[in-house]
């Protein structure tokens, strides 16, 4: 409905900033309403998205449009609503953002608060191949960084990433993965195992 709102910025919280036009203000929720400080008591134009759903209206910002493109290409991403996609933009610079989708780089995705190994794969399933026209002459895919689990038996991947949450190092765990993959068990057979191993 909206494409933007030019007005002064009259306020800024830690969640949303306040424009002001036509003596109306527009409360508006930005990724980092701080980096809004500059302009506070300026005329400023913001880009917004309006996001409806049944118990609440919230018009999110940006300061490009291009942010607004990336953050609406996100909400589209099964398992990614729109504070977790507004965390991703919060970032800054969309490039490494849309490089690491390009180079499949889970891994760097899951740096983001919310996204876990699975919705960062399904990100780059979805978003993959769409966006690198948003800055096209600046985007260079790096081959993404291997992680551990990639390449195991889904029940041996699953126990490593339980390993992982739980806090013992890649370094660790490279040790005893020799051993474990010469087993076919479960995911909880796969743990005991290893902290079998890892405890001798």
């Amino acid at each position: 409905m909206y494409e933007y709102i030019k007005g002064i910025v009259t306020d800024i919280s830690p969640e949303y900033i306040v424009i002001e036009t036509g003596h109306i203000g527009y409360q508006i929720i930005t990724g980092n309403p701080f980096s809004f400080s500059s302009l506070e008591g300026k005329e400023t134009k913001v880009y917004v998205y309006q996001h409806v759903r049944e118990d609440n209206i919230s018009l999110f910002g940006f300061q490009t449009s291009e942010e607004r493109y990336l953050f609406k290409k996100l909400l589209g991403v099964s398992g990614i609503g729109p504070k977790s996609a507004l965390a991703i933009i919060a970032a800054g610079d969309p490039v490494p953002l849309i490089s690491a989708i390009e180079a499949e780089d889970d891994v760097y995705l899951t740096k983001f608060p919310s996204v876990g190994k699975k919705t960062a794969r399904q990100i780059i399933l979805d978003l993959k191949g769409k966006l690198a026209d948003v800055a096209a002459d600046q985007i260079t895919v790096q081959k993404a960084t291997k992680d551990i689990s990639d390449g195991l038996p889904p029940a041996l991947e699953e126990a490593v990433l339980a390993l992982e949450a739980l806090g013992y190092s890649t370094r660790e765990l490279k040790k005893v993965l020799p051993k474990l993959e010469k087993e076919v068990l479960t995911s909880n057979e796969y743990i005991k195992l290893a902290l079998q191993l890892m405890t001798k």
